[in-house]
């Protein structure tokens, strides 16, 4: 396994780092690598530096890079990947350059060949209606796993803050920010009580 972010950092790939560790981190490599000392710095460490830094530097952000290390890298959901061809190769793949007119193979051009669609090249998207259920259904048990009673009582603060903002000021452009400002506190905070999707 490589430490990714980590290494760049000079820290061990552990997901309990505090903010403070990747801050002290990035400051001691930004300080003997930046392209401004005296000496010329190390451009390259200091950039790799620079990157991993915005990759460490939130809880979330260093539970992605943990997560990314430990897990197995998989294909993308929903694409098959293309199996081997069976046999022996068609004439067009074992076909020799064009030497001359006796042994020229006549092939169409790629561009202009009609492009026959196997099952093998088809992405398998599942339905919407199928898709929206299966997302609402994993929406729900994140919910359920995670602290439903903080995520409610969440939820009744910004509905209590959007019904006071329209009582008081009415259909104004102050009550739409207050909601817009509810919502978007609901949204930052609401995540950390859902548990985490599965893998």
């Amino acid at each position: 396994m490589t430490a990714g972010p980590f290494a760049a950092l000079g820290l061990p790939a552990r997901p309990d780092l505090t903010d403070d560790d990747i801050r002290a981190a990035w400051r001691r490599i930004a300080a003997a690598t930046h392209p401004d000392r005296a000496d010329g710095g190390d451009p390259a460490r200091f950039a790799a530096a620079a990157a991993a830094y915005t990759d460490l530097r939130t809880r979330y952000g260093r539970g992605e890079a943990y997560a990314d290390l430990t897990t197995p890298s998989s294909p993308a959901p929903g694409r098959r990947r293309r199996p081997a061809p069976a046999g022996p190769p068609s004439r067009r793949q074992t076909a020799p350059h064009p030497e001359g007119p006796a042994d020229r193979i006549t092939a169409p051009h790629p561009q202009t060949a009609p492009h026959r669609e196997s099952s093998a090249d088809r992405i398998t998207t599942p339905h919407p209606e199928t898709a929206h259920r299966a997302t609402a259904a994993r929406l729900a048990a994140r919910i359920r796993h995670g602290r439903p009673a903080l995520l409610a009582l969440r939820t009744a603060i910004a509905a209590a803050i959007t019904a006071a903002a329209f009582a008081v000021a009415g259909a104004q452009p102050a009550a739409a920010g207050l909601t817009v400002g509810a919502l978007t506190w609901l949204l930052l905070t609401a995540r950390h009580d859902l548990a985490p999707p599965p893998r």
